[in-house]
């Protein structure tokens, strides 16, 4: 049976959803907010996110964007109120698969999770990869060649970022919104001390990456050249 996280805090129309989607048999998680449907996002299982825009902890946009930088692939549909253009293409370019303006036809919104369920299941395995890295974010990995080291969920989310960045430096900022999330205090060297021990993994598993810094800006993940 096909398995779905709905994200939304309206527990009516939670409770209306969640009965067309199992009357079609369709299975059905719910989350009131972003950051419980993070930590679900990132465990293995959801065929799809279904995510209403106005959470009680930000927009549920954000969340679609977290998990498009942290290189999970998860289609999402956004359920919203806002039903201008502008808003429908701003969900759409920030990475959802599917966006659906509230009211709306339950017929029509089951027929749409139905659609998103049929995509190949390629498109949900990709694994980020730079240079000699392939990052596993269902495994809570990362592999150089045959040599693979676990990482912290923190670690994790962080090379992701870096790798997909693709040697572009990452604010600081950015980098411990995606480790940490959106509301959780962090400590002024957290940051620092994930990318020492990061460093440390990437070197024991033999890569010719390096966490490159710049002082006060953020972080790089780059290939440094040996030296002649």
């Amino acid at each position: 049976m096909a398995r779905i996280a709905l994200v939304e805090d309206n527990q009516r129309l939670a409770k209306f959803v969640r009965q067309a989607l199992e009357a079609a048999g369709i299975e059905c998680d719910l989350f009131l907010g972003i950051e419980t449907a993070w930590t679900a996002a990132q465990q293995p299982g959801y065929g799809l996110l279904v995510i209403d825009r106005g959470l009680p902890d930000g927009d549920g946009l954000l969340l679609v964007k977290r998990l498009r930088s942290a290189g999970i692939k998860h289609p999402c549909m956004i359920l919203s109120a806002r039903d201008a253009m502008r808003d429908r293409v701003q969900g759409l370019d920030g990475g959802a698969d599917d966006y659906l303006t509230k009211p709306f036809s339950m017929e029509e919104f089951v027929a749409r999770v139905r659609a998103l369920l049929r995509r190949p299941a390629i498109l949900q395995s990709l694994t980020p990869q730079m240079g000699d890295i392939e990052m596993r974010p269902q495994a809570g990995s990362m592999a150089c060649g045959t040599h693979i080291v676990t990482l912290a969920p923190a670690e994790l989310q962080i090379m992701l970022s870096l790798v997909t960045s693709n040697g572009d430096t990452v604010r600081r900022g950015a980098l411990e919104a995606a480790a940490w999330g959106l509301r959780e205090a962090v400590t002024p060297n957290a940051l620092d001390v994930a990318v020492h021990r990061l460093k440390r993994k990437i070197q024991a598993i033999g890569s010719a990456l390096q966490i490159v810094n710049t002082r006060g800006y953020g972080y790089a993940l780059k290939e440094i050249p040996s030296a002649p």
